[in-house]
């Protein structure tokens, strides 16, 4: 191990953790934080390795972490700026912090040394990844979502993903106060929730509709009886009367599976007052319509689409994927006698994530109206009201 070897070296790091962890091992000790550190302190001594004060603590760091934590990864999940991190191969490691997206100087070891981590993060719940099931989602103990693909569906090494969140779920004036949207449109979203108005919130990944989703639950009456379900958990709802469901992938052997659309039904028969339906992209949409139209007003979800009308096109379109042989027709007339409001969000080019539209569905067939809309002929743009949202404003005073 001896030489000018710097604390960045993944080589060096792994030399000195297994050396650490057989010392320990042989002599009955707790592989801990405090005595591994205690270890490979010495063994830096023993082997000579030349190294500055700030190296030598990071080094031992970096030793530890490999020990006892997710590898070269710890030190961005301890980063509270780091909302993913992406690794693409064992010497390309990304970040996105703010919004944007860029390289940092991590690495792994090679491929075994991703993998290991990969290992590291499924064992704990009985999840496994290879080639016969080269794709899995799991999630971290903080809540952090995790995909990982490996050969031979990723050509350049295992691709891991690691998408974070906040500590704490952000409320509506944390959305105005970060630009998301206008302290207008907040008071007017607030009060449609309220009145039991069906939402939904559209946007492409990483736009933050999901943020956007739980900031708008919390105007939900406290009193009301909420159910939520998702695919990974994220949605943190400050209530106090969530039920939190998840759907569950089939196991190794293919059984085991629970659905989304299997929860959405189930939910029906759990007497809630809204149900939240964290993303909608199966068949699970005609289920979710058809609550939305027959007493649990007031309901919300996600969808992945560019624009409040092809979010409409795209909702019908899953509607249509259910075992209910509807015509389309029938299932546009439902969509629009489900929806209220569409809210349509994205994360602009400099990495700001906005709210850029909001429509109301009116009339027959579902006649789009805008309330508000994106205006990129202000500096920084702006999300301009239309005279439509003071109209539906008044409607819901009224109420």
């Amino acid at each position: 191990m001896s030489g000018a070897r710097g604390a960045d070296d993944p080589a060096l790091v792994e030399s000195l953790r297994r050396a650490a962890v057989r010392e320990l091992r042989l002599a009955g000790e707790t592989a801990n934080a405090a005595a591994i550190t205690a270890v490979t302190d010495r063994l830096v001594d023993d082997e000579r390795i030349i190294l500055t004060a700030g190296e030598r603590r990071e080094l031992l760091a970096r030793v530890v972490d490999e020990a006892l934590g997710l590898g070269p990864l710890e030190r961005l999940l301890r980063d509270p700026e780091v909302s993913e991190v992406m690794v693409c191969a064992p010497d390309r490691v990304f970040v996105e912090r703010r919004g944007r997206i860029a390289p940092v100087d991590v690495r792994f070891a090679d491929a075994a040394h991703v993998l290991h981590v990969v290992d590291r993060i499924l064992a704990p719940l009985g999840r496994r990844v290879d080639e016969a099931s080269p794709m899995v989602d799991a999630r971290l103990p903080d809540g952090s979502r995790v995909n990982v693909v490996i050969p031979p569906l990723a050509l350049d090494g295992p691709a891991l993903t690691i998408r974070r969140f906040a500590a704490e779920a952000l409320r509506g004036d944390d959305l105005v106060r970060l630009g998301t949207l206008s302290e207008e449109l907040l008071r007017f979203l607030g009060r449609s929730v309220r009145a039991r108005r069906n939402i939904l919130v559209t946007g492409g990944t990483g736009s933050g509709k999901t943020t956007t989703l739980a900031a708008l639950a919390a105007f939900i009456d406290p009193a009301e009886r909420v159910v939520t379900i998702e695919d990974a958990a994220e949605l943190r709802i400050p209530l106090p009367h969530v039920v939190r469901l998840e759907s569950r992938p089939p196991s190794l052997e293919g059984r085991g599976e629970v659905s989304i659309r299997a929860l959405v039904r189930n939910a029906l028969r759990m007497r809630p007052d809204r149900i939240v339906v964290g993303e909608v992209r199966g068949a699970e949409a005609l289920d979710m319509l058809t609550a939305m139209s027959t007493g649990h007003e007031g309901s919300l979800s996600t969808l992945h689409a560019s624009s409040p009308p092809d979010a409409l096109r795209r909702l019908q379109l899953l509607a249509t994927m259910g075992d209910v042989d509807l015509p389309y027709a029938a299932v546009a007339d439902q969509v629009a006698s489900a929806i209220d409001l569409v809210v349509h969000q994205a994360r602009l080019l400099d990495g700001r994530r906005r709210i850029t539209s909001v429509c109301a569905l009116t009339g027959e067939g579902g006649r789009l109206v805008e309330l508000a809309r994106w205006r990129d002929d202000t500096e920084g743009g702006e999300l301009v009201p239309t005279p439509a949202l003071a109209e539906a404003a008044a409607r819901l005073a009224v109420r």
